[in-house]
């Protein structure tokens, strides 16, 4: 088993956080995305959509998508549950999960694609869309904020696949200039919380 991944990518580094939670080590490959290797028929060959991360089994299967990898690493080491425990808290995370998902680091992403040199001639990048993902995300920062004063994480008082989510998110968003406004202190403080847990720096 081995995981396909890239220390530039966001989504690689949420597999990697997730995998510290859980006590977990595992081989590393890099691919080198800035010479666009996962766009070279051998890796499309085993991701057609040429995306990192993805896992590698031991029976020569792949799997793809940073959360399909988390949960398949959730069902094989349930200890500690970063999905929920029981019926209502598992569609509470995984409610949480998606709005971290399409609210906070989709948003994020779709700035640094739109905006970034790292994209030009890559795909086709819309500047004007890439404004319009700024301010949203700027609208959803601002809410979380809200939203985390009464709680101590994303989904309530247990560290969560949603923290991972917004925590990879927030972080990608520096090198777009792009994260937590002064007077957001209820996301700064959530921030400095989850950024100083070990597996953070995975």
């Amino acid at each position: 088993m081995k995981l396909l991944e890239s220390t530039m990518a966001p989504n690689c580094r949420r597999v990697r956080i997730f995998l510290a939670e859980k006590g977990l080590e595992i081989p590393l490959e890099q691919v080198d995305i800035g010479k666009a290797v996962n766009r070279k028929p051998d890796f499309l060959a085993i991701n057609p959509m040429g995306t990192v991360p993805v896992l590698e089994l031991d029976n020569g299967s792949h799997i793809t998508e940073s959360v399909a990898i988390c949960r398949y690493f959730e069902e094989t080491q349930p200890e500690p549950p970063l999905f929920g425990v029981g019926a209502e808290d598992r569609a509470r995370v995984e409610m949480w999960q998606r709005r971290m998902e399409f609210e906070v680091l989709l948003p994020i992403a779709q700035v640094f694609r739109n905006s970034h040199e790292f994209f030009k001639g890559r795909i086709e990048q819309v500047p004007e869309y890439g404004e319009a993902c700024r301010r949203q995300a700027e609208k959803r920062l601002a809410w979380l904020d809200g939203e985390l004063a009464d709680r101590e994480f994303i989904v309530g008082d247990r560290y969560t696949i949603a923290d991972v989510t917004a925590l990879c998110g927030i972080d990608f968003g520096r090198v777009s200039k792009l994260g937590i406004a002064p007077g957001q202190k209820h996301l700064a403080r959530w921030h400095e919380a989850v950024s100083s847990r070990a597996s953070a720096k995975a």
